[in-house]
């Protein structure tokens, strides 16, 4: 819980200050049915909360109600900034313009994107009204440092609002090619507004890379070793910092005896010698349909025997009032439920899924009790599910499947990957990392749990604010 909300204006105060599309807060009911505040899950809020903490920061980010508009509020030692939105510029701003048009573009046009000129009307406004609380908040020569596509024109506006400021922006899903992004009819305001950073990061150097030339061709940028100059004659960069996990923290809670009991009774509950596992938001890019399709086929075959074998698919809901979404979700149910018509038996379903989310100490059970993890998003900026489950795996045992299209394919090449588009090449390599010796699976998670563990979420932050030039405490 938290402190009630504080009323009074917002004096420049914070010395660093984030700027996302949440807040990092989200809104809960305790036993006695009053209002308040609670942590969010996830790595990013792990990360950064020390250094906001020894900062004085402040958050900035939309609370999740539209049409309500709140006063900042203190949580846990941090400044809460909460941006009203209202129940159209949601509509239009986030699962429009931001979930409808630069989600799928960037994903190599998985999903045909759409383009509306009053999406990108609201999608301005909004991204105005961030950053003008941004500039409120951080006193003078501080550090804001802006989170992904939803806010992709803040950096330019807060630097023609802040000269004096330092600005870094990091886009946690992938950068598409010139020849995909190129489409976008506000392809040049985009791209002036994430040149407003004075560090802009990517997931891999291919984004950065993309986004380089992009500068250099359509905004005439002179562009040399990863510096960008601007009109001006000011300097900016673009560079690669993989995203990670708190991999300790997974750790500790895969070994806490609560989730080994877990991980045991899952094991006896589907009653099999092996167990693949599938952990994903309900998202037309994470290669489900395929996915589902090939495990089939495998059952059908004969190659994995139902009566020994069964794959667990997590789906968590996502975007549920986006018709794209809805539709993924009647034909991952048709797919299962044909697959386990044909194949399964009274009481036994080669596949089990489940459409639901699930906290963190559930999801660490599953990796702990899945002999086969199974990755293969068509396109993933990162995918952390891949290290969450290496972070899992503390016996050093259990094999990886992962899509060479997850950003997360560059740091873990130790994983059988696959190209996911392939369905009977991702069948054989479900079969190799199952049939793998013990020596050769234990070979290959030393050397992934190694990497996971080196560039966990903290090297990550402290990699990108010390070049931005911020100065951060080890932990």
């Amino acid at each position: 819980m938290t402190n009630n909300p504080r009323s009074g204006d917002v004096a420049p105060h914070a010395s660093f200050v984030v700027v996302a599309n949440r807040l990092a807060v989200e809104r809960i009911t305790d036993d006695e049915g009053d209002l308040g505040w609670r942590t969010s899950p996830g790595g990013l809020v792990t990360a950064l909360e020390p250094i906001m903490k020894a900062k004085e920061g402040a958050w900035v980010g939309w609370h999740g109600s539209p049409d309500e508009e709140l006063e900042p509020f203190e949580h846990d030692g941090i400044e809460m900034i909460p941006v009203r939105l209202s129940e159209e510029e949601f509509a239009e701003f986030y699962e429009g313009m931001s979930n409808a048009t630069l989600w799928p573009l960037y994903h190599d046009s998985v999903a045909f994107p759409e383009y509306h000129r009053e999406w990108w009307d609201a999608y301005v406004s909004v991204n105005q009204r961030f950053a003008e609380a941004a500039a409120e908040v951080t006193e003078e020569g501080g550090t804001v440092w802006v989170q992904d596509y939803q806010l992709q024109l803040v950096p330019r506006m807060l630097r023609e609002m802040r000269p004096d400021l330092k600005i870094g922006f990091f886009l946690h899903i992938p950068f598409p090619p010139q020849e995909l992004f190129q489409q976008l009819p506000w392809r040049t305001e985009i791209l002036k507004g994430l040149t407003g950073a004075d560090i802009v990061g990517f997931q891999v150097p291919g984004g950065a890379a993309n986004f380089l030339r992009l500068i250099r061709d359509r905004l005439g940028y002179e562009t040399k070793r990863g510096e960008f100059v601007r009109d001006d004659g000011s300097r900016g960069r673009a560079a690669a910092y993989p995203i990670s996990i708190d991999a300790n923290a997974f750790q500790d809670l895969a070994n806490h005896p609560d989730t080994v009991a877990r991980a045991e009774q899952i094991r006896e509950d589907l009653d099999a010698e092996i167990m693949f596992l599938g952990v994903d938001r309900l998202d037309y890019t994470k290669g489900l349909r395929q996915r589902i399709r090939a495990f089939g086929e495998l059952f059908q075959s004969g190659q994995l025997d139902p009566e020994k074998a069964v794959f667990l698919q997590v789906a968590t809901p996502s975007r549920e009032r986006v018709d794209e979404y809805r539709r993924l979700r009647d034909d991952i149910e048709l797919l299962v439920g044909r697959i386990n018509g044909d194949m399964g038996q009274i009481g036994r379903s080669p596949i089990n899924y489940l459409h639901s989310g699930y906290p963190r100490q559930e999801m660490a059970a599953l990796y702990r009790a899945a002999d086969v993890m199974v990755v293969t998003p068509l396109r993933d900026g990162m995918n952390l599910v891949a290290k969450e489950y290496v972070a899992c795996r503390t016996s050093g045992d259990g094999a990886l499947v992962l899509s060479e299209f997850a950003g997360a394919a560059r740091e873990l090449k130790q994983a059988w990957q696959v190209n996911p588009y392939d369905i009977n090449g991702m069948k054989q390599r479900i079969l190799d990392a199952a049939s793998a010796t013990p020596t050769e699976k234990r070979r290959r998670m030393r050397a992934l749990r190694r990497q996971v563990f080196t560039h966990d979420i903290n090297n990550w932050a402290e990699s990108f604010l010390s070049d931005l030039g911020v100065e951060v405490e080890s932990k």
